[in-house]
Formats: structure tokens, sequence, C-alpha cells
């Protein structure tokens, strides 16, 4: 239920960020057609993270290696925010919740879920 969470949070940083492409379109230095196009990959890739999010959050067992991938390809972005992009806190924080979504998505408890295994303690 957490990680549903956090990826269902991951979808609106991509919607966030979506929103400001489009608004600085005017001001960015590549063509308008590059930046609603890289816009309209965010808004995709946001709507896959939200749909990801939502079946972890309702249940779904199919949504856990999707967002295991999902936070895997998440990884160079936290380095490039870190890296070249020096961005060093925004890079740590996007860092804790890529690298705690994983961890949560690949748990014992979360590893049962998904199998459908039950055990009584």
């Amino acid at each position: 239920m957490i990680a549903g969470a956090a990826v269902i949070a991951e979808a609106v940083a991509g919607l966030v960020a979506t929103v400001l492409l489009l608004v600085g379109v005017d001001s960015a230095f590549l063509p308008a057609g590059s930046v609603v196009g890289e816009a309209g990959m965010f808004l995709l890739s946001a709507a896959a993270l939200g749909f990801v999010g939502w079946g972890l959050v309702t249940g779904r067992r199919w949504a856990r290696t999707p967002a295991i991938v999902i936070q895997l390809l998440l990884l160079p972005v936290v380095y490039s925010l870190i890296g070249p992009s020096h961005q060093l806190v925004l890079g740590i924080l996007t860092g804790v919740v890529v690298a705690g979504t994983f961890l949560l998505l690949i748990s014992e408890p979360a590893r049962l879920w998904s199998m459908d295994v039950h055990q009584d303690r």
C-alpha cells in the first residue's frame, strides 16, 4: 500500500514536470515542437506510473513487476540530478523515494503477496 502511494506520488511529479514544461515552452532554447513532444512523453510516463500505482494500491499483483522496473529506470534520473545537474537536494530526495519504494517492492512480504502466499504467524 505504501509502495503504491509512492508510485502515485511519482506519477504526480511527472504531471507537475509536464505542466512546468508546457508553461515554459515560450522561454525554451529548443523549438516549441520539441518541448511539447517532451511534455507528451512525461504525460505518457505519468499516466503509466499512475496506472501501476493504482494497481498496487488496489491489490493487483501484476503491478509489482512494472513498479520495480520503473524504480530501476529512475536511478539514472537520481544520478543526473545529483551529478551533472548539480541539484543535490532534489536528487537526494528523489533518491530516497526511489530507493525506499524499491526496497518496499522487493521486501519479503511484498514477494509473498505477489505470489499469493499466505503465511499465518
